[in-house]
């Protein structure tokens, strides 16, 4: 059982300090346990996720499957999120002088478009990262859900699993409870 705060990022929620006292670092996502102690990043708490939960099959068996999906997890986490869509979302974070913006924006893109690139290849003839859904999915979902929102065309493969990960019961849930019921059209 959870429960489950929404952290609305440009309010600046995250930066708040009932948030910070919370997660220090001000990043979303953050888990605290039980126990009273907090995870944070995305894919701590993704791995943390499967292998507490090793029935819900969201980390492969295998070593070549496991080392797929950690390279893809972080491509999307590291790369496209951090270094491509910041510099969209966050620009004046890469750039203080607005009159850089709109080139650290351009780069942005790029970085996102050359990454969906490569992450197109990865998804040739799968319907998932590996041989069913699983954290690198989870991952991919929502970069791909960012670039959907502001208009960056997918590559055929990552658009494929996007609307692959649209049908799922879970994803559905959550993109309504957060506002997001045009997504599911």
């Amino acid at each position: 059982m959870f429960e489950a705060h929404i952290v609305n990022l440009l309010a600046g929620d995250a930066n708040s300090q009932e948030y910070r006292a919370i997660n220090p670092k001000g990043t979303v996502p953050a888990l605290m346990l039980d126990d009273g102690s907090v995870l944070t990043e995305f894919s701590a708490i993704a791995w943390w996720l499967g292998r507490s939960y090793p029935k819900r099959g969201l980390l492969p068996e295998s070593v070549a499957d496991e080392v797929r999906v950690l390279g893809l997890l972080n491509h999307a986490v590291n790369t496209l999120h951090m270094q491509g869509f910041a510099r969209i979302f966050t620009t004046e974070r890469f750039a203080p002088s607005r009159c850089d913006h709109e080139s650290v924006k351009a780069q942005g893109r790029v970085i996102v478009e050359q990454g969906f690139a490569l992450a197109d290849k990865e998804l040739a003839g799968r319907d998932w990262v590996v041989e069913r859904f699983g954290v690198a999915d989870a991952a991919l979902f929502y970069v791909e859900f960012w670039a959907e929102r502001i208009g960056i065309p997918l590559p055929p493969n990552c658009a494929a699993h996007y609307r692959r990960m649209l049908t799922r019961p879970a994803v559905r849930q959550v993109l309504a409870e957060e506002g997001y019921a045009s997504a599911l059209r």
